[in-house]
């Protein structure tokens, strides 16, 4: 994404600066997340020794240079004007609004998008992603409970007035200069800064935590702190299974789909919550305490197309129904056992993927084929060049969430007895409509890149080439 005027500093550029200082901030505030960087580190590293495939994958495909900053976080603001703003917010960093997440299902009352940039080109400059989740206050069935929520909210500002000013300059000037750019994020930062005063008094804290932890976390405290950023590994198990002899307590399960030769999608996992002292509206100098945030790592794999998708979530499904309960500490092992056996049905090599449609690649002319330009007379068709050499492709990583997952990394931080039962759907034009803009539908931008990167094969081969 290029600014309107060439004064105007790179919204990726504005990104990548604002994910540097959110994790340099974050890492004051929970030192253990300092540990977690240095622990996926040493793993990365590691990997990229001992796996020389693994290290010219990433060198094709560039995600080598943005391993290092690659980092998500995850908000949850408490109204439809929160959520508007923020989506303002992140349209300065070239951020957009891609999925719609319903976590209602999984018991947990909000509904959520990811913001991210959804070009490659800006990807790789700064792949910062945001989870961001908006509180849904109907699903507050005590009505006194829920009128405490809305009150308390609508007294709060979670923006600096320099920060609603500079998003207005920008909306109108097309971008900002360097110098605002800086000031934007000095900003932007306050938004997302931990509070140890909340602003209800303990009894108010006590009745939203009996409602659900989560609505505590959202409501009675000034803004929307960052409640966890994670960083990117390349092999989650190791990490997993290293937590502990670095004073780290890992949750009990890896969320997502179990080890393979070839990831796909998302798998995640993080150290549990921290007890942090908070001192209430009526307790003066003495504290109470709060949990809620915690350090996460991922590992990110191949983008699944829809037809991907649908298999992986019946076999997600199917594991789920025959462990019977919430994955815990006592029924780890074997729910992992359940996931590797019901995942065999899953093909864990690119090429049957790719012949059978079920992931997102991209296609790069191989030196066969560039040196095949002058001399050769080439095929057509796209598998055809492939089988002979001249074209080879690599999987597109998945850049977005998977709902079962984070409303697992959730649970698992707020304590199991967070979960609830709700009887209300999801309502994504609801949210849609709160938010300002609709969101970006993911496949979609997974398939504009991959027929891209088709076209430009295309036009370097001198072909037009056939798919089918």
């Amino acid at each position: 994404m290029q600014p309107k005027n060439e004064s105007f500093e790179n919204p990726s550029k504005i990104r990548a600066k604002f994910s540097k200082h959110m994790s340099d901030m974050y890492q004051e505030e929970v030192p253990l997340y300092g540990d977690l960087l240095t622990l996926v580190e040493d793993i990365n590293q590691e990997v990229l020794e001992i796996s020389p495939n693994t290290k010219a994958q990433l060198e094709r495909t560039g995600e080598i240079k943005r391993l290092s900053m690659e980092r998500h976080g995850a908000i949850r603001v408490g109204t439809p004007s929160e959520l508007s703003t923020i989506r303002r917010l992140f349209s300065v960093m070239g951020m957009e609004p891609v999925g719609y997440y319903d976590l209602t299902a999984a018991g947990v009352p909000v509904h959520s998008t990811a913001f991210r940039a959804v070009r490659e080109e800006d990807l790789q400059v700064s792949p910062f992603r945001v989870f961001t989740s908006l509180l849904r206050l109907e699903l507050i069935d005590n009505l006194e409970t829920r009128q405490l929520a809305v009150d308390t909210l609508a007294k709060r500002q979670i923006f600096t007035p320099r920060l609603l000013e500079l998003i207005k300059q920008y909306e109108h000037d097309g971008g900002l200069s360097q110098v605002d750019a800086e000031t934007f994020i000095d900003e932007a930062l306050e938004t997302f800064r931990w509070h140890t005063t909340a602003t209800v008094t303990s009894n108010e804290y006590k009745k939203l935590h009996n409602q659900h932890r989560l609505i505590a976390d959202v409501v009675a405290f000034k803004g929307p702190h960052i409640n966890h950023l994670t960083p990117r590994t390349l092999d989650i198990d190791q990490a997993q299974d290293q937590m502990p002899a670095r004073n780290i307590t890992p949750k009990a399960v890896v969320e997502g789909p179990p080890r393979r030769n070839c990831p796909i999608l998302l798998r995640q996992t993080s150290f549990k919550a921290l007890q942090e002292k908070v001192t209430f509206s009526n307790q003066g100098s003495e504290a109470g305490s709060h949990t809620a945030r915690f350090g996460e790592i991922e590992q990110r794999g191949a983008a699944l197309t829809p037809k991907g998708r649908a298999l992986y979530d019946e076999l997600l499904n199917a594991s789920r129904s025959e462990l019977k309960e919430f994955p815990n500490e006592e029924n780890a092992q074997h729910y992992k056992e359940i996931l590797v056996k019901n995942f065999s049905k899953f093909p864990d090599s690119y090429k049957e993927m790719n012949d059978q449609d079920l992931a997102y690649f991209r296609y790069f002319v191989t030196d066969k084929g560039y040196k095949a330009l002058d001399n050769t007379t080439l095929p057509t068709n796209l598998k055809d060049l492939i089988n002979a050499g001249f074209i080879e492709y690599e999987p597109l990583v998945y850049e977005d969430f998977l709902p079962v997952s984070a409303a697992g990394i959730f649970q698992s931080n707020l304590g199991d007895n967070a979960q609830a039962q709700y009887k209300i759907s999801s309502n994504q034009i609801e949210f849609q409509n709160f938010l300002g803009t609709e969101v970006l539908d993911e496949l979609d931008l997974y398939a504009d890149t991959q027929k891209r990167s088709i076209e430009k094969c295309g036009e370097i081969l001198n072909l037009a080439l056939c798919t089918a």
